[in-house]
């Protein structure tokens, strides 16, 4: 799209005027001497003149410094600064002088004339400094405001900074994406439109104006939009909600209109706008009275989708994670007329999601990508990339020549849990109580039939305060729990705090976040789930609506009971957890044997494998408790 054209200013011409002035002033003036015509005559009767050069209303020439102190005053000598080189030009206003000649000949000056040619010395003292400045000129407003000026230019401001990929440049086809069969199927629309737009004009429909991607962090919503582009072959303008808003107010307005104008030139096209949240918040009353910059630029935003037209071709996609907070202008139709919302994976979604990513992986034959799938409940597209490439540095700095089960499995508990820390010194009894506490989690979740399978135990210090930890790997993909699978869930969590209770008749610190977790699902069960005999089905706290699941399990719920009814929550989220306490203790009780042998293994090997547990539960060898080690 060419620039506008820069505005013109009587200022610009008024500067170059005098400063074209001055400049031929100076170099017509520099090093040229004027003389009165009488300091000429008397400077040739002393001999002081070399040469003359006579025109019509001018003459000049060359006189000889030495001695013109005896013809000229001190003052005038010194003002002229004739005594400074022995040959000095100078230039004379020529008056009515019948004489003249006569004079030269007497005093053997070599003379000659000129016709004085003004139209040149007018181009050589006007033209040629007024080009030289407005080559200064132009470097100067290039700089300031010119495509390739420094930092981006301040005349540039108000253009939009979009990154515009042409064509398959993208790099990104349907191809690439895994795991969002659904929301694929949703965009192919989309791309057969702009592929051939005359099959739905010529029945009168209409493409929607608008796409809005939802979806947590990393679920592929910037990803799904290019390859859309990709797919489509298409030009693909991707801009950030943030880059619109700057200091200067109108700025971001302007940004709008640009984006709009070079998009309806390259049309069919796709403008896609990441993060759009940061734009198109819910617009509220100012208080403190002004006009704020991000209102104006979501108000041009709402008019530029209202006025442009989709049988044009030009698509506009956006993107964010927090759909709550959207201005309910951006929503209705005929702006976004469509939601695509983009979940985490499931199971199947999440092998095929590797199955991208390892392409240009060197994967050995043990690695079963089913498996890894399975053991990633949660996991969204970016995290296994993530995954995927913290495996391949694993496998790399061990100088081996593919990545095998053991780099995923190292990656995976760097993932979830943080970096090893082997060399942080531990006490014999605090070691000896992580051994209890996560073999008091893994012997619980192996006596709940609705709990998951255990697959990796480890009191190796981990993170920032993860002391070990009981990694479970669900069996499959679960979107409803029923009240028995939640206190199962209880009952695992409380499992280690119980075990340590057990064993040294004292609890520490390390159940903290299980205490946490616990608590939680109890409250959920009582006040959102229905799933408690004494208060009955009411729902006493919801979220927010229009959430997604993520963005709702961080809000906090809104109280809708009185002080009353939330003593008896209270009552009832103690009796609940007091309750599972109890269960777990009569498992661990009964199970106290396998309790000391899983914590005696775990303290000689430090990690037990899915293997080594299994062979643990189905020894009938009953080993003797392990010591309690004595204090110094």
């Amino acid at each position: 799209m060419e620039s506008k054209k820069q505005e013109f200013s009587l200022w610009y011409l008024i500067i170059a005027g005098v400063a074209t002035l001055m400049l031929q002033l100076y170099i017509s003036q520099a090093g040229v001497n004027t003389l009165a015509y009488s300091e000429f005559k008397a400077l040739l009767k002393a001999g002081n003149i070399r040469e003359v050069t006579l025109g019509e209303t001018a003459l000049s020439g060359t006189l000889l410094t030495t001695g013109v102190e005896k013809v000229l005053p001190p003052d005038r000598a010194e003002t002229l600064k004739l005594a400074k080189e022995p040959e000095h030009v100078f230039t004379a206003v020529r008056v009515n002088d019948p004489g003249l000649i006569a004079d030269l000949d007497a005093a053997h000056v070599r003379y000659s004339g000129q016709a004085d040619a003004r139209w040149i010395g007018t181009l050589l003292s006007w033209v040629v400094p007024v080009m030289i400045f407005f080559g200064i000129w132009s470097l100067l407003i290039r700089r300031i405001g010119g495509a390739g000026g420094f930092g981006g230019g301040l005349m540039e401001i108000g253009k939009s900074k979009a990154k515009v990929y042409l064509q398959q440049q993208t790099g990104v086809t349907f191809a690439d994406v895994a795991g969002i069969d659904e929301a694929k199927g949703e965009l192919m629309e989309v791309v057969d439109f702009l592929k051939t737009p005359d099959r739905y004009r010529r029945l009168g429909g209409k493409i929607p104006k608008g796409v809005l991607l939802l979806g947590a962090p990393g679920t592929g919503k910037t990803l799904l939009a290019r390859a859309v582009a990709g797919e489509a072959g298409v030009p693909f303008f991707s801009m950030s909600g943030s880059e619109f808003v700057e200091l200067f107010v109108g700025v971001g307005a302007a940004r709008v209109r640009d984006l709009f104008a070079q998009a309806e030139q390259r049309a069919p096209c796709i403008i896609f706008i990441d993060e759009l949240d940061a734009l198109g918040k819910t617009r509220s009353l100012n208080v403190a009275g002004g006009q704020d910059e991000r209102e104006q630029t979501l108000n041009q935003l709402l008019v530029e989708m209202d006025g442009f037209d989709t049988n044009k071709g030009v698509i506009i996609m956006a993107a964010t994670n927090r759909p709550e907070i959207l201005d309910a202008a951006l929503l209705r139709p005929g702006r976004f007329d469509r939601h695509v919302v983009l979940d985490r994976p499931d199971l199947k979604g999440r092998e095929q999601i590797l199955r991208v990513h390892v392409r240009n992986v060197s994967l050995a034959p043990s690695v079963e990508l089913g498996q890894l799938a399975a053991r990633t409940p949660g996991f969204a597209g970016a995290d296994l990339a993530n995954l995927v490439n913290e495996a391949a540095l694993l496998a790399a700095r061990k100088n081996k020549s593919a990545v095998d089960s053991d780099d995923f499995d190292e990656a995976l508990d760097r993932i979830i849990g943080g970096l090893e820390k082997r060399n942080r010194i531990m006490i014999p009894l605090e070691k000896q109580t992580i051994a209890y506490h996560e073999a008091g989690h893994a012997l619980v979740a192996e006596h709940r039939p609705h709990a998951d399978r255990v697959s990796r135990v480890s009191i190796i210090p981990r993170g920032v305060a993860a002391l070990g930890y009981t990694q479970q790997t669900p069996t499959e993909d679960r979107y409803l729990l029923r009240r028995s699978e939640l206190l199962d869930r209880l009952d695992v969590l409380l499992g280690g705090r119980v075990a340590e209770q057990i064993v040294f008749g004292d609890v520490s610190t390390g159940a903290e976040n299980d205490l946490q977790r616990a608590t939680d699902i109890a409250r959920q069960m009582i006040t959102q789930y229905g799933m408690s005999e004494s208060l009955g089905l009411p729902c006493y706290e919801r979220t927010g609506a229009n959430m997604l699941p993520m963005t709702a399990a961080m809000s906090r719920p809104e109280r809708e009971y009185g002080e009353q009814t939330a003593q008896a929550i209270d009552e009832e989220i103690r009796r609940t957890l007091a309750q599972s306490a109890e269960r777990v203790r009569q498992t661990l009780a009964a199970e106290r044997e396998k309790l000391d042998l899983l914590a005696g293994l775990l303290l000689e090997k430090e990690v037990v494998d899915r293997a080594g547990l299994d062979a643990l539960m189905n020894t009938p060898q009953v080993a003797s408790p392990v010591a309690e080690p004595t204090a110094a």
